[in-house]
């Protein structure tokens, strides 16, 4: 029992949901949810104001590949109502994405009281790791990937007797494939923190494995890159290798905290 002069557990001081009833807790989070709508609604009307320039930007690298290969640089469409749709489209990607950090903080405001300490540094971490990753692989399509790919793609067919007639839905499907998959790729370190987390993999394991991860690699970029020149495979290999050696890092970090807490666990139960 505790009295007024008798600090309170570290539990309930860590944790200020514990004195929240149920019904609480479902107030909690409607508050949390209609913060969230609301805020999607209005990311939604910006980003559809903005999808214009917003569709411009991300097919820049298209028309500036379709000028470097001495063609015309314009794009075109099958159907009238496909500028709109395709406008439409951008600007629920913009809006979402503008709103994303807000949503993820209402998140965080519901799940965040019923945290130790530690937990909430963790996941503060490992949200911001990963959307730091996730952008970091779609500036890596986009400035770097995406350039040499539609560069190659449109030199290897002769001009003199072929020419393209790209469409803007086909285009930006295309370039929404690189840059979302090059994001994706980029979350191996989490994902190799994660599978040491749970001790499934281990720093030796990695490094041991290191020829056949880089083989899996070469597949991997066999398989996603639209292209087959051996340039750029190796430019898409060259950061997926690196990521790699960074998971190995993260990975001994996991044991080493891991190993550190079993040894106090262990020093404090004796």
């Amino acid at each position: 029992m505790v009295t007024p002069s008798q600090p309170e557990p570290p539990q309930e001081q860590d944790d200020p949901t514990a004195k929240m009833s149920f019904f609480d807790h479902l107030v909690e989070l409607r508050k949390r949810l209609i913060h969230s709508l609301v805020a999607i609604g209005i990311g939604l009307c910006v980003g559809i104001y903005f999808s214009d320039k917003a569709y411009d930007f991300i097919v820049r690298p298209m028309h500036k590949a379709l000028r470097e290969a001495k063609l015309q640089d314009h794009l075109v469409y099958l159907s009238p109502i496909t500028p709109i749709q395709l406008y439409i489209t951008v600007g629920l990607y913009l809006g979402i994405v503008m709103v994303c950090p807000y949503v993820f903080y209402q998140l965080w405001l519901f799940v965040a009281p019923g945290l130790y300490r530690h937990e909430r540094r963790a996941v503060t971490i490992f949200l911001v790791s990963s959307v730091a990753l996730f952008l970091g692989g779609m500036a890596f399509g986009y400035w770097v990937m995406l350039p040499m790919t539609l560069n190659f793609l449109l030199t290897i067919t002769p001009t003199t007797t072929y020419g393209p007639m790209l469409t803007m839905d086909g285009s930006l499907d295309m370039i929404l494939v690189i840059l979302l998959g090059l994001g994706l790729v980029f979350q191996l370190p989490i994902l190799i923190f994660f599978l040491s987390l749970f001790g499934i993999v281990t720093p030796r394991f990695l490094w041991s494995n290191f020829r056949y991860a880089v083989l899996i690699i070469a597949i991997i970029a066999a398989v996603v890159t639209p292209t087959t020149d051996a340039l750029t495979m190796t430019i898409f290999m060259a950061p997926m290798i690196v990521l790699y050696v960074l998971g190995i890092g993260v990975s001994a970090l996991v044991v080493r905290k891991k190993r550190r807490v079993a040894t106090t666990a262990g020093a404090g139960a004796s």
